[in-house]
């Protein structure tokens, strides 16, 4: 049987998903800024390299689709990015709106530091290794859902 929700209750700013996922989500960055700092990034930005460590050469378009980007978020970025010297932008010469990222040495160099993040992730987070596969899950299965 569904539970009944009190409509009063259901605006409590405490009982909103929205609000826990976004206060999660600031806490979240908050504990990366000093990591990523001592690296040059941003979090958008490392958010990019990690897709870019997995599979050099990808498209913008195809970056874009991994990091839920648009192509107005992600030019700036990727300007940046490039201007650090971290990445190269190269057109297609059969189709020049076709732009293909690849990362230069510098680029390639950066992911050693990198390797340290997740462990300061999971040390802060306090839980163990299954329940962060679990919690990513469902997370997943959540977005997903709201995708559509």
């Amino acid at each position: 049987m569904p539970q009944k929700i009190d409509p009063d209750q259901a605006l409590l700013l405490d009982n909103q998903l929205c609000f826990a996922l976004y206060s999660t989500s600031l806490a979240m960055t908050k504990l990366y800024k000093p990591l990523l700092d001592e690296m040059g990034l941003t979090y958008p930005q490392y958010l990019a390299m990690l897709v870019l460590w997995e599979r050099d050469g990808l498209m913008v378009s195809e970056l874009g689709e991994r990091l839920y980007l648009d192509s107005g978020t992600l030019t700036p970025l990727l300007k940046r990015l490039e201007a650090a010297g971290l990445i190269a932008r190269i057109r297609a010469v059969q189709d020049e709106r076709r732009v293909h990222i690849t990362l230069t040495a510098a680029g390639r160099k950066l992911k050693a530091r990198a390797r340290k993040i997740p462990a300061c992730v999971r040390s802060a987070s306090e839980c163990s290794i299954a329940e962060l596969i679990e919690l990513k899950q469902q997370l997943h299965g959540l977005r997903e859902r709201l995708a559509g």
